[in-house]
């Protein structure tokens, strides 16, 4: 496949990346990040006090509002590309990308509203490619990263049934972002649930089953939720041939996430993160033949770091795989990328001998 070289403002030396949302929960782990890769970051929020609490010297706070186009301008006038953190998306994703466009910048956001993604593809596939860049949604553990694993587990394979990405989450501490983001999409839904079966999104009231998942070890069999639906239905059939993709929650996580006292991660080490952990467990069926990836790590808004900055990274240097708006697998060297991630993430190809819950 064709590699585009990205020749906008981002090849340009020395020019900052702005993150948006740079003081909430993510975007501080992203801001991070990119100081530690060498990155300039250039700190975007509507709260210049909470700014300057998160910058440090040199860091550079531009006070901007998604209610106000021309803020977002003077925000990323010279940066070299957007990561969006802020959510809910539904309100910050449009003109975010609407402000890129208008830079000649990528954009890149940690979305996991699933509308908020369907909206990105449909709303601006056409006018980034005319404009030659580049916009990928739900670069994050949610959407991103299912999307990587399926695509690398697919490998040669053109097409398959099924797609199932089973979510092991030793537990769920949401942060304010992600329960109003599932607010602002509950809503959008009326309050119905959302599966993606038959090559297309759908819409349904059904109870969602608990079905029983066998997690490679050392996590082991876990009751999960099913059709715990999450962007990966957006992102994998955006680009692969798969007309039922299947996403699973550990019960337990699920649990959490909608408890009355839910509350926000701890951290516990000197990054940041929490003590969660998380296995990720795809498994890709063409007829009777099975592939099967799993990856294991620490705190699913940390990962979100490395994943968003290892997209712009790669979209600075001229290794997207096409322009326009893109899901990471479409964007990205699905097994390369991956590879890429390893001080982060542990990747495992068990043998893909199990039978997927029905």
């Amino acid at each position: 496949m064709k590699h585009f070289e990205y020749t906008g403002a981002g090849m340009e030396s020395g020019r900052g990346v702005a993150v948006f949302g740079a003081y909430g929960h993510t975007g501080r782990f992203v801001v991070a990040e990119l100081r530690g890769r060498g990155h300039v970051p250039l700190l975007l929020g509507r709260d210049r006090e909470r700014l300057l609490a998160q910058a440090q010297p040199g860091d550079e706070v531009r006070q901007a509002s998604v209610d106000d186009p021309a803020s977002l301008d003077r925000a990323l006038d010279g940066a070299a590309a957007v990561i969006n953190c802020a959510g809910p998306f539904a309100t910050t994703a449009a003109p975010l990308i609407e402000a890129a466009l208008r830079a000649g910048i990528p954009y890149v956001d940690v979305a996991a509203e699933i509308e908020a993604n369907l909206d990105t593809f449909a709303h601006f596939a056409e006018r980034a490619r005319a404009a030659g860049t580049v916009v990928v949604p739900a670069m994050a553990f949610y959407g991103g990263l299912g999307d990587l694993l399926a695509t690398a587990a697919m490998n040669d394979w053109t097409a398959a049934d099924e797609v199932h990405i089973a979510y092991g989450l030793s537990s769920w501490h949401p942060t304010s972002g992600t329960l109003a983001s599932g607010a602002v999409s509950g809503q959008r839904r009326g309050g119905r649930r959302v599966r993606y079966t038959g090559g297309r999104l759908e819409y349904h009231d059904d109870a969602l089953p608990t079905l029983e998942w066998d997690f490679p070890a050392p996590l082991g069999p876990q009751k999960v939720i099913g059709e715990f639906t999450m962007a990966d239905v957006v992102t994998v059939p955006s680009h692969l041939a798969v007309p039922e993709v299947r996403t699973y929650m550990a019960a337990k996580a699920a649990a959490d996430l909608s408890a009355p006292d839910a509350s926000a991660p701890t951290p516990v080490d000197e990054h940041g993160r929490s003590a969660q952990t998380f296995v990720v467990d795809v498994l890709v069926r063409s007829g009777d033949a099975e592939r099967r990836l799993v990856a294991t790590g620490q705190d699913i808004y940390a990962i979100s770091a490395p994943l968003a900055v290892e997209a712009v990274d790669r979209i600075l240097t001229g290794r997207a795989r096409t322009t326009g708006v893109a899901s990471a697998g479409a964007a990205f060297d699905a097994p390369d990328f991956l590879r890429a991630l390893s001080p982060h993430l542990s990747l495992h190809t068990p043998p893909a001998t199990r039978t997927t819950p029905g």
